[in-house]
Formats: C-alpha cells, sequence, structure tokens
C-alpha cells in the first residue's frame, strides 16, 4: 500500500489482515488507477477544472446545481468539517438523510476532505443508529433536521458523539449557516487510491451488521464497470433511482452520472407511486429501482409520460421473467438485471441489453470471475446448482469482523447466494443461502425482526422467515409461541407489528404473523429455520398477496 493520507488511522488499523482479504484483480485496463487519487477529483472537480461547471449536475423538487454550484457547495461542507468541527484525514462521518442535494453534498465533502463516510438509512431507530456509530468510533454526525429526533434518542447510547449538526432548519447552528460563512475553496485532500473512504454497513445476516470498507479507487471502479460496460450512458442522461445512498446500490445514481459529467434526479420518496411523477416532471433517461416497483409501477404508465426513460436497471432481488416480459411489453424497454452486494459496492453479474437472456442474471462483468462451488469450496460443473464465488477489482474487506474468513475462502468472496452457471457463462439465480429476507427489494434479517418481537410481553420465542409474495417477492413472516393470558387474535398481531416498528425500522415488521404453540428445533435446541422457510414457502402459495 502506498502513503496513507490519514491522520487518523482507525480505519486501516481495523482493515482484516492482508492474508484474509480475497485476490483483487486490477489487470483490466479499466481498473487501472494512479496511486494518488481523491474520487471527489475525477467526478465533481475535473469538471469545474476543464470549464464546464454550467454542465446541469443534480435535480431535485427544491433546487437545481450545476457542477459549479455543487462544487462551491462540497467545497464549503470541507471547510465546516476540517475548520469548525476538527475533523482530519481519516476521521468518520456519520451522515444521517434521505436522498436530498444536501446529503449529496455532505456525501462527497467527506470523501473530498479525506475522511471516512458512514450514511445510513432514514428509516433506522435509534438503537440501530447507534451500532455504526460506536462500532465505527465517529464522533461527528450530519443529519437532516426532519430526521432528529431519533438522532438524539441515539445520542445517549454513542459516548463517543462529540457533534451532531443537521441541515435544513435554519438557525445559526445549522449545516447551512456554518456553510454559508465558510470559504468556498479547498483543495481535495491527497489520498491514496487505496485509503478507505467508506464503510458501508450491511443489514446483518444473524447478529450484528457487518462494516464493509472500500477504497478510493472503489468508487471509480463500479463506474468504469458496470456503469461503463453494461449501462453505457452518455453525457446527456439524466439518472433517477429508489434506493437511499446508504445501500450502496444507490451510489450509483450519483457517481454513474458524475463519472461522464451526466446529471440526476435527488428525490425524497421515491417508491412505485412517486417516480412516475418525478420521472415525468425532470425527464429522466435511466432508471434504478427492484423489480417489486416495476411491477407495481406497470398500471401507472398510461397516468404519466414516461417517454424520456430509454434505460432501467433492476436490482436488490431477484427479477421474474414475468415482470422482465411485462415491463418490456408495456414499455419497450429491457430490464437490466445484476446482481451485487455491498462488500464488493455494487453490481458485478449483469448484462447490456444486446445480450440479455430472460431469467438469467447475466454474465460476470469484465475485470470479474465468478464461478458455482460447493459446500467445500470445489468448482462445479455447468447445469449445478451451487453457491456464487466471484473476484474482481473490489472486494470484501469487513471492519474488524470475524465473519471476514467466513465471507473470503481460498481468495473468493462468498455472499451467499445459490446459482446454477449454464455452458455460456450466464448465470441463473436459484435463492439465498442464509437467512437474509429480501422483500420488496430491501435486505432484512429475520434474527433481528425476532430480537424485536421477543421485547413484547406476550411473545415467549419466535421465529422469522420470508415467505412469498406476489407483489413485494418475499414478505417478513413471525412464527410467534404466545405467553399465557395472551390472545392470538387480529388485535395482537397489529399490536405486535406496531411493536416492532417502533423497534427498528419500519419496513421491518412482520407482515404476516402466525401464533403457534411450537416452533421446530434442532436437537441441540436451536431454532430450524428451515423447516420454518419451508411452512411458509408452502403456506405462501395459497395466500393472498400481503396488505
Amino acid at each position: 500500500m502506498t502513503r496513507s493520507a490519514h491522520v487518523d488511522t482507525f480505519a486501516a488499523d481495523n482493515l482484516p489482515p492482508r492474508e484474509q482479504w480475497p485476490v483483487i484483480l486490477t489487470d483490466h485496463p479499466a481498473y487501472q488507477y494512479p496511486e494518488r487519487l481523491n474520487c471527489v477529483v475525477p467526478l465533481l472537480d475535473r469538471w469545474v477544472e476543464e470549464g464546464q461547471g454550467d454542465r446541469p449536475c443534480l435535480f431535485s423538487p427544491d433546487e437545481n446545481l450545476t457542477y459549479a454550484q455543487l462544487h462551491e457547495r462540497v467545497n464549503r461542507i470541507c471547510n465546516v468539517l476540517v475548520h469548525d468541527l476538527g475533523m482530519v484525514p481519516g476521521s468518520r462521518l456519520f451522515l444521517r438523510s434521505a436522498n436530498n442535494p444536501w446529503m449529496v453534498a455532505t456525501y462527497l465533502a467527506g470523501l473530498k476532505a479525506g475522511m471516512v463516510v458512514v450514511a445510513t438509512m432514514p428509516l433506522l431507530r435509534a438503537k440501530e443508529i447507534a451500532f455504526p456509530i460506536n462500532k465505527a468510533r465517529i464522533a461527528v454526525a450530519l443529519c437532516d433536521h426532519k430526521l432528529a429526533d431519533e438522532m438524539e434518542r441515539a445520542r445517549p447510547m454513542t459516548p463517543g458523539l462529540e457533534h451532531v449538526v443537521y441541515w435544513g432548519g435554519g438557525g445559526p447552528d445549522s449545516l447551512e449557516a456554518l456553510a454559508a460563512k465558510a470559504s468556498p475553496e479547498f483543495r481535495a485532500v491527497d489520498t491514496a487510491a487505496d485509503d478507505v473512504c467508506l464503510i458501508a454497513f450491511t443489514s446483518g445476516t444473524t447478529g450484528e451488521p457487518k462494516g464493509c470498507m472500500h477504497f478510493h479507487r472503489d468508487m471509480l471502479a463500479i463506474c468504469d464497470g458496470f456503469s461503463q460496460m453494461i449501462l453505457r450512458p452518455d453525457p446527456s442522461d439524466r439518472f433517477i433511482g429508489s434506493a437511499p445512498f446508504a445501500f450502496t446500490f444507490g451510489l450509483g445514481i450519483v457517481l454513474f452520472p458524475m463519472r461522464i459529467g451526466a446529471s440526476f434526479v435527488v428525490v425524497e420518496k421515491a417508491g412505485p407511486d412517486d417516480l412516475p411523477p418525478a420521472i415525468e416532471r425532470f425527464k429522466a433517461t435511466i432508471c434504478f429501482t427492484a423489480p417489486t416497483a416495476y411491477r407495481a409501477m406497470i398500471p401507472k404508465l398510461t397516468e404519466y409520460d414516461m417517454s424520456s426513460l430509454r434505460k432501467c436497471v433492476s436490482a436488490g432481488e431477484s427479477l421474474p421473467r414475468g415482470t422482465f416480459e411485462a415491463w418490456l411489453k408495456a414499455t419497450g424497454i429491457k430490464l437490466i438485471d445484476g446482481i451485487g452486494g455491498t462488500e464488493v459496492l455494487h453490481i458485478y453479474i449483469s448484462s447490456p441489453e444486446d445480450e440479455i437472456r430472460p431469467g438469467s442474471t447475466g454474465r460476470v462483468i469484465p475485470g470479474y470471475q465468478a464461478k458455482i462451488v460447493d459446500d467445500e469450496g470445489r468448482d462445479l460443473p455447468p447445469g449445478t446448482v451451487g453457491k456464487l464465488a466471484l473476484r474482481g477489482p473490489i472486494g470484501c474487506r469487513y471492519l474488524d469482523d470475524p465473519r471476514q474468513t467466513r465471507y473470503v475462502q481460498n481468495g473468493w468472496n462468498l455472499p451467499g447466494d445459490s446459482f446454477i452457471m449454464d455452458e455460456d457463462g450466464y448465470f441463473w439465480y436459484q435463492a439465498r443461502s442464509d437467512d437474509m429476507i429480501i422483500s420488496a427489494g430491501y435486505n432484512i434479517a429475520g434474527p433481528e425482526v425476532e430480537a424485536a418481537l421477543i421485547t413484547h410481553p406476550a411473545v415467549v420465542e419466535c421465529g422469522v422467515v420470508g415467505a412469498p409474495d406476489a407483489d413485494r417477492g418475499h414478505i417478513v413472516k413471525a412464527y410467534v409461541v404466545l405467553a399465557p393470558g395472551y390472545t392470538g387474535d387480529a388485535a395482537l398481531v397489529r399490536e405486535l407489528q406496531d411493536h416492532v416498528k417502533a423497534e427498528i425500522a419500519p419496513y421491518k415488521y412482520p407482515r404476516a404473523v402466525e401464533f403457534v404453540s411450537e416452533l421446530p428445533k434442532t436437537p441441540s435446541g436451536k431454532l430450524q429455520r428451515v423447516a420454518l422457510r419451508q411452512r411458509a414457502q408452502a403456506e405462501g402459495k395459497q395466500a393472498p398477496a400481503a396488505a
């Protein structure tokens, strides 16, 4: 590794040992980067330096910004971080907001000032907010004032958090007030290409969420990989999408257009009811969302003018062939399917429109390698179901986590998905290999929902799994054993659902609750989730779609 620019060396000190890293492939010409690299320079600064600062960059319901205007705001925030808040290169910066212009600017400012960004979803509750702050030893947080309640509830749980600065509410201590007084000039910190710039926390399959550490060069690699080779946008494109920036899938909405001088749209609400009018209003040309949302948007296509759309990316969950065909029939656009992950930052298997095979996720992006292996890591022949193993220019590096050796084995990343690879190198998704529930594009950990449910006095024990659902792909279903004196009726179902919504992010609540006398157990007394999954699968085939 080259000389780091980090004064605070926490990130580098907590990387896994090098022998536990996956093999990183950098031979492909697309992934050749200089040893000194701050990713904000080629993404933002270069357009101003080249005299193209007047190009449109960011659109939103509240304001539009050119590259020059965003550049100035980013510089002002950099100066606030350094001079007002005392941050140094390597300091971790906590961000909490829906997708809006200030979230974009604070994210880029953290990167440009050489800090390590830790972004979180706006729906998280106090306990979920506190975990990454404590794990990453974060002292400074920037937060949208609309999310202040849970942020303040988290403060007693985060003794190391020294400063919380809000934006959007006005007042002399607001971020916008501090930025207005700060200098509009700031030179990007001379970071190494392999300095950590991002810690992205997973939703967590079991136990604690895992912090995935990514470098400055990784931020460009996803642009020069999936975006340039598969999506193939041009500078006239205008991106829009539903994923929060805390999901690394959502980063593409901003980074991909900025890499080529295109523009993007940020909207705080981007569900299936919100995207069509936003696409019409802003004339978006490239859309990123989950298969569930594309299905839900089809009936709305006649209500809005979405003729500006020319490309659509589907990720976050498996894309059913029926959804692909229905969207193609309704719009004439082939959905570009893809699978990625927080550990490798973005999509690594996909295909451009002219190479799509409906029902297949696609082939590995150039510069990546993938294969199918058995439980012992031995290669399996084409046509055989097994575990996906991959490696490429980006790989898994967990923040101080013993689970590193489970995700990375023999130099390969093992994301926990079961696939079949055919003779032509196309990958066909089969199922998740772990307990993660993917519902409407959101990753939800069953054990986390169980932990929330069990704090209700009516619950003796419970098991949470994914159940099939026509609209969401899967829903969260809870099997609950009740304490004596409680009646398992509709009122208690609503009470348990509301309880979970108050404990953790509301979207994780169980949309189906079934009261049972006992749960399936192993001989050692452990919950048999596989038995519950099989039961939910069978029951889900007869059940109507969840509300």
